[in-house]
């Protein structure tokens, strides 16, 4: 299991350099862990807040092709990309699951254009573990979709791609890295990129949040995979360094499924911003998203506009019989993009999302842009870039078939298919609920819930801080469950018992009690629909 104390321990008797250290614990440095430490590398990894905390835990939610870069005819990302789906599915089959989609339709020419290039898609894919496309008539989708309004379609096209939790599936990619020998520490953050005499990248420091101590630790090869960030840490090794991503930021609006009941999905192919919006069931509830709004920078806590909840909310009442208002919404959530800078376009809802991996002349190597779905792959030419690079002896990439870390239970893909149906909303998303039922038989007062939040259960916070690494109300309640994301109100009422029962599963004081409490009641401020504007 993840533990603070023990990676601390294991950096403080470190005498020699270790092989890779990576700084960044989203989707892509935990990827590049997991990929080195399953090659037998030495490898730490240090992330300046919680693991997840910006866009890794705030996309879409979708392990997919993208089916608007097969219409761009970006062929050889969505290949790529639909190759990463199975095998995300293979080795992940309860945490990523096949989710069905529905696209309307006006015409039967629209329908028939829609039906060649899903075909396509679906050829692309090859023969794996998801369904395949077929067109149906207007019976068949109202059937499945029941809300859908009849005057935006005549008929369409089911196509298939996968779901999944995000944050969820990241922290399973950390407990594999861990139980491969990586070393993991959130809340670090790198506060310089260390040089040797001959002005070569020979390790880092950084600082420790919780104890205020700083770290220097020596490396053989130092890997930025910032995301947004990673123009920043650039400058740590070069203030010269010249950006080199665009910040984008999308936002979703979370509503109860009474809006749109069932397990199909709905995806508008273009809306009036030429974006592509999905509506999709997850976690008993309605994510409706993303919209691509540019920022001048990325901040690590970013904020809906007022307009992109008003476009989201607008859009979505086209389709849907009964119209969202903004009191139904019951949070909203704001991701940006690590998308790479291009000469010829000044959209970033265009910019690629194929990733792009530099190294530097004093050897640090940065990798930018890519997506969740194609994190794998991401991190094995990242690796094979840093054996290139320093000379490290290591073997193949070991993660094409490498299970993510589960606990055994005997439970199988087949029975977790949609979890947008499964009452353990926001609770943990694999089979530890076995270990939650045993830490609960142990601890009879494990059971109780907090106020406001019924299906959080004390033992999953414990269980979160005791081996996952959960530090804060925050990196319980957003990312080792998923509530802040499904009802903000109902995480704000429940903050003050969470962090009770955190402050005593970590020895805190009730002043850190009530700091924490203060802090996440800010933090939560950002998952919160404004009411309307005049």
């Amino acid at each position: 299991m993840m533990n603070r104390q023990e990676s601390l321990r294991r950096i403080a008797d470190r005498s020699r350099p270790w092989d890779l250290a990576v700084i960044g614990g989203g989707a892509t440095g935990i990827g590049i862990a997991l990929d080195a430490a399953s090659r037998s590398l030495d490898v730490l990894l240090v992330e300046r807040s919680d693991f997840g905390k910006g866009t890794s835990s705030r996309s879409t939610k979708l392990v997919h092709g993208g089916v608007r870069y097969l219409e761009q005819g970006n062929l050889t990302l969505v290949r790529d990309a639909l190759r990463e789906r199975t095998l995300l599915r293979r080795n992940a089959p309860l945490l990523v699951h096949d989710l069905p989609f529905f696209i309307p339709c006006r015409s039967r020419w629209q329908r028939f254009y829609f039906w060649v290039g899903l075909k396509l898609y679906d050829l692309l894919a090859g023969n794996g573990p998801f369904g395949r496309s077929h067109a149906v008539d207007a019976s068949v989708a109202t059937s499945r979709l029941p809300t859908l309004r009849p005057e935006t379609h005549r008929g369409g096209v089911i196509y298939h791609d996968g779901q999944f939790d995000d944050c969820r599936l990241l922290i399973h990619m950390a407990r594999t890295a861990t139980a491969q020998g990586a070393c993991l520490i959130n809340y670090a953050a790198a506060t310089a990129i260390e040089k040797d005499d001959q002005g070569q990248v020979c390790g880092l420091t950084f600082h420790d949040s919780e104890s205020g101590s700083d770290h220097r630790v020596n490396a053989r090869c130092v890997i930025n995979a910032t995301g947004p960030f990673s123009d920043a840490v650039a400058r740590l090794e070069n203030p010269d360094s010249s950006p080199q991503v665009a910040a984008s930021q999308g936002v979703h609006v979370v509503l109860p499924r009474r809006f749109f009941p069932g397990s199909t999905a709905l995806i508008v192919p273009r809306t009036s911003d030429g974006r592509v919006l999905f509506l999709i069931p997850w976690r008993d509830h309605l994510i409706v998203g993303t919209t691509d709004t540019p920022i001048p920078t990325a901040i690590e806590e970013p904020t809906a506009q007022d307009q992109e909840i008003e476009f989201l909310l607008r859009t979505a009442a086209e389709y849907l019989t009964v119209p969202p208002n903004r009191s139904d919404v019951t949070s909203v959530f704001t991701g940006i993009r690590p998308l790479v800078k291009g000469d010829r376009s000044s959209r970033t809802a265009s910019l690629s999302r194929d990733h792009a991996i530099s190294v530097a002349a004093s050897g640090l190597i940065t990798i930018r842009g890519g997506k969740w779905t194609t994190v794998r792959k991401m991190a094995e030419d990242c690796v094979d870039a840093a054996i290139r690079s320093v000379g490290i002896t290591a073997g193949p990439c070991q993660t094409q078939d490498l299970p993510l870390h589960v606990p055994p239970t005997g439970a199988s893909a087949d029975n977790s298919t949609n979890d947008s149906t499964n009452d353990s909303v926001g609770r943990f998303e694999s089979p530890d609920q076995e270990s939650l039922h045993l830490l609960m038989l142990e601890n009879p007062g494990f059971e109780e819930t907090p106020p406001g939040l019924p299906g959080l259960r004390r033992a999953e916070v414990v269980w979160a801080a005791r081996h996952e690494m959960a530090r804060t109300v925050e990196d319980v309640l957003a990312r080792r469950t998923r509530w802040l994301f499904l009802d903000s109100h109902a995480c704000l009422t429940a903050a003050p018992q969470v962090a009770h029962w955190l402050a005593e599963e970590l020895g805190r004081d009730e002043a850190w009690r009530l700091a924490q409490v203060a802090t996440f009641g800010q933090i939560a401020a950002h998952y919160v629909c404004p009411c309307a504007t005049s």
